[in-house]
């Protein structure tokens, strides 16, 4: 069987984490999200095409036209002109019956098997926001309908975006028009698909959506399952509790529920909580966690549950304090701040 899956985006919402490397690249339990996503699929997947784009040299240099038993193949969406037009572009490529998935989210192999038992499939899970997502209605099992972010309640069901499709799609792909987003929507396909084709609607056990920096905190503790993940030649004589680690980092510090990503520095004194450290980052000083934090995503505030700070790829804070909610872009400098919002 063949498998597809988007890795083209710069992933805004994400930042600063992705405005040094591709979402799908960002590690949780010390391995790549599309790493994890590859591993659920490699028992019965031959081969699979990863639409790239933004910073792709970094994912086809990580895996290169092999992984495990699947052979990659790379195709480039030169243009974020939505979904269905990255998935337009494989068409060349496809033989008949294919998966198709997200790179930045993560799926399990135990959904994934329940979804290819179809020739046509969704794969949906149950949410207390549903207005916020593209919402499926079905009946007996059946998809009768996926509506994007409707007003009005009409089902509890979303889509994971993960897909079983065959060739048909490519024809519904090239009768849909472009959303009010300027793009072409892969869900306006699938649901003219449906009209034609018996849509069946899985519902997800473990779905992992990475929406948003904290996202990946979640998605880090659930893969860990209480236990700590070392990178290889890490020297620890701090205290780490319930945290990843990162590949050649000292930690002298407390570093607790959090990602302290590869060739990073925690000083002695210092504090980290439910936070992420980008990679080759310094840090001395203390990160204050709490409850219902918020952060400002493209001037919105929006709740993050239990978080400290997010600090992007080759930074260094010196002797400086980081409240709830607070994000420090990339290359920064900072010497003895009090950081309450972020710093660009």
């Amino acid at each position: 069987m063949q498998a597809v899956i988007l890795a083209a985006g710069k992933s805004t919402r994400t930042y600063p984490l992705t405005l040094t490397k591709p979402k799908p690249m960002l590690k949780a339990a010390n391995k790549p999200l599309l790493e994890h996503n590859l591993d659920a699929i490699k028992d019965f997947v031959s081969e699979v095409i990863v639409v790239v784009g933004y910073k792709k040299e970094m994912i086809e240099a990580h895996f290169g036209n092999k992984y495990k038993s699947m052979k990659i193949r790379y195709v480039e969406q030169k243009e974020q002109l939505g979904t269905a037009h990255a998935i337009s572009l494989i068409e060349p490529y496809i033989k008949g019956r294919f998966l198709l998935m997200m790179g930045d989210d993560l799926y399990s192999m135990q959904d994934i098997k329940s979804c290819i038992k179809h020739d046509y499939s969704i794969l949906a899970a149950k949410s207390k926001n549903p207005q916020d997502f593209g919402v499926v209605v079905e009946k007996n099992g059946i998809m009768e309908d996926l509506i994007e972010k409707p007003q009005a309640f009409v089902s509890d069901l979303i889509s994971t975006a993960l897909y079983v499709l065959g060739r048909k799609i490519f024809g519904s792909i090239r009768e849909i028009e472009k959303s009010s987003r300027g793009e072409f929507e892969l869900p306006d396909a699938v649901k003219l698909l449906s009209k034609k084709e018996k849509i069946h609607c899985v519902k997800s056990r473990k779905w992992i959506p990475i929406g948003y920096p904290w996202d990946l905190l979640n998605a880090d503790r659930l893969l860990r399952k209480g236990k700590n993940s070392i990178g290889r030649n890490s020297k620890i004589t701090g205290k780490v509790r319930n945290s990843s680690i990162g590949s050649n980092c000292v930690i002298k510090g407390s570093v607790k529920n959090s990602i302290i990503m590869d060739n990073s520095i925690v000083e002695e004194q210092s504090s980290v909580e439910n936070s992420i450290i980008g990679e080759n980052a310094y840090f001395e000083g203390k990160i204050i966690a709490e409850d219902n934090a918020y952060s400002y995503v493209k001037g919105k505030k929006v709740p993050a549950g239990r978080l400290g700070a997010i600090i992007g790829d080759n930074t260094r804070v010196m002797n400086s304090t980081l409240l709830p909610g607070s994000k420090i872009w990339p290359n920064k400098t900072l010497i003895s701040q009090k950081v309450e919002q972020d710093i660009l």
